[in-house]
């Protein structure tokens, strides 16, 4: 035997991972997406929804309702009348997280075909201001009550008609024994030209009855207040939110007016007209986080890269730049969508109004522009306003003008900022109608515009049965335009303004308001004037209470 052969080690056979057919993942492919479900598309005529079942049961309890609410009566047509059309209009309602809550059929009256004089009258119908609701909702959080939202059920039908109004039968649902008949309408219906004024009429009127007031400064807030018990309601056409300072009381009253209108009380307010509401112990934090995913995904915009501010200071927008037009139709469709998320985005107004100066003529890169602002959104979707329970209400604005800024008429541009406490309330970015011969009226101009909205605030809470608990305070970084609000004499640059003057002199005067200087980098009405760069930009978001949604609930309970 070979000793050598007989010394060496025994080698066993090295076990692998790959031997025993064990793999290792690579990290790169445990990235995974998920694919959220695509909405269902709703059927565009009756041909189409008539083939499927559960667009036939919405159009049956469509009818059912009509029915039920005596919407028409049937007679014989006449030479004599004018008998508008209808149609079936589909929607797919959805959830705030993208899942089907019903499939709703409404059968739409033709209003175009109607003739003024002869089938209607008045059709004005007014709809909450944006910063009421955010008002009310300020003073509820702040006393801690209870918010609650009613969706009121078919609305419009629920609006007695003073004029006579003929309607043909309804596709799918004419009857087989008077097939030639038309419809009487005896109540609103959706489409007709007063059908939204016919409902806040029949509101409005029980409502009075019931002891509330109409507030004077937004006739659809109304209020109740009886020895020490208060309760807000707000109206936008069908959508009622109602808070009080008694939750009893506000239950009792859901139920007094389910008893007369058909409606569904939604619980507390969670999604309201677009809006996400999330409250907690310590605020409301009011977003329009799934608004904005379905804007990015109408835009095609949903994987875009992100910026970190709307507009870059170097981007001089012109109704004079040279590039080709773009299409009309979608830039208003889509700039349309964006004045509608400025309700809790004052970070997009100033670009917002700076864009919507050439919707009659848009370009190639006012387009770009567009876009900017909707990469802007694709990494803020999750931002709001916080409404904080823990703030005093004193009322305060920043005011302030961005001097000749516009390069094709060299008007200014002014904003304000109003705060209730640390809660925005009221923003506005708009360019002024005249030319300002320098800063300092361009300025003035700006506290004037502020001092209206901060006026009409002080009428809006008196008519809350709120008072302040001093006089506002306007802080503007013009030194000179500070001065004017206080001086009783006219300098020979100023006489022009003389009615302004007036307005904003009177006010101070008589220890209402007060104007104070404050610096240019402490001026949070900076942003809504004009584009700023990355870090004071941001800085001023902060300092406006718009923040992420994680950030203002993390640590607190959510009610």
């Amino acid at each position: 035997m070979n000793s050598h052969a007989s010394s060496k080690p025994l080698l066993s056979p090295r076990i692998t991972r790959s031997k025993n057919n064990i793999f290792k993942p690579n990290p790169k492919y445990a990235l995974h997406t998920t694919l959220q479900t695509p909405a269902p598309v709703a059927p565009t005529t009756f041909k189409q929804a008539n083939l499927l079942p559960h667009w036939r049961t919405a159009m049956q309890e469509e009818i059912t309702a009509l029915h039920k609410n005596q919407t028409w009566s049937l007679i014989p047509p006449d030479s004599t009348q004018n008998v508008i059309g209808c149609k079936w209009v589909f929607r797919v309602k959805q959830n705030p997280d993208g899942s089907v809550a019903r499939y709703k059929a409404r059968l739409v009256a033709k209003g175009f075909h109607q003739r003024p004089g002869v089938d209607f009258t008045d059709t004005f119908s007014p709809v909450v201001k944006p910063a009421t609701v955010r008002i009310v909702l300020t003073l509820a959080v702040t006393h801690h009550w209870p918010i609650r939202q009613l969706d009121v059920n078919n609305a419009f039908l629920q609006g007695t008609l003073s004029d006579k109004v003929f309607m043909q039968q309804p596709s799918g649902f004419v009857d087989p024994n008077h097939p030639s008949h038309v419809c009487l309408l005896h109540k609103a219906l959706y489409g007709l030209r007063q059908a939204p004024r016919a409902w806040y009429c029949e509101l409005r009127t029980y409502l009075l009855a019931s002891g509330f007031t109409n507030s004077k400064s937004d006739v659809s807030l109304f209020i109740h207040h009886t020895s020490g018990c208060l309760l807000f309601l707000l109206v936008y056409v069908d959508d009622i939110i109602i808070t009080g300072n008694s939750e009893s009381t506000v239950l009792s009253f859901i139920t007094r007016l389910a008893s007369r209108f058909s409606l569904k009380d939604l619980g507390s307010l969670s999604y309201f007209l677009g809006l996400e509401a999330l409250r907690s112990s310590s605020g409301l934090f009011l977003s329009q986080n799934k608004y904005t995913r379905d804007l990015l995904s109408r835009t095609n915009m949903q994987d875009a890269s992100s910026v970190p501010t709307p507009i870059s200071p170097n981007d001089h927008l012109s109704l004079k730049d040279g590039a080709a037009p773009y299409d009309p139709k979608e830039y208003r469709s889509v700039l349309g969508a964006l004045q509608y998320l400025a309700f809790t985005r004052p970070d997009i107004s100033f670009v917002v109004n700076k864009l919507a100066q050439f919707m009659h003529c848009p370009s190639t890169l006012h387009w770009q522009a567009v876009k900017r602002v909707l990469r802007y959104l694709k990494g803020t979707t999750h931002f709001g306003i916080y409404i904080s329970a823990h703030t005093p209400l004193s009322l305060h604005a920043f005011a302030d003008a961005d001097w000749a800024g516009d390069t094709d008429t060299r008007h200014s541009t002014s904003a304000y900022v109003i705060f209730i406490g640390r809660n925005p309330i009221s923003w506005s970015s708009k360019k002024q109608t005249t030319v300002a011969r320098s800063s300092t009226e361009a300025e003035y101009r700006a506290i004037a515009g502020a001092t209206a909205e901060l006026t009409w605030i002080r009428n809006l809470l008196k008519d809350l049965h709120i008072s302040p608990p001093r006089a506002p305070t306007v802080y503007c970084d013009n030194l000179s335009a500070t001065y004017v609000c206080a001086n009783p004499v006219f300098h020979s640059r100023m006489k022009h303004v003389a009615i302004d003057f007036h307005f904003v002199r009177e006010q101070v005067a008589n220890g209402s308001l007060r104007v104070v200087h404050v610096p240019t980098h402490d001026q949070l009405a900076d942003s809504l004037t004009k584009p700023l760069h990355r870090k004071l930009f941001l800085s001023h978001r902060s300092k406006l209470g718009i923040l992420p949604g994680s950030l203002c609930l993390r640590g607190h309970d959510r009610i």
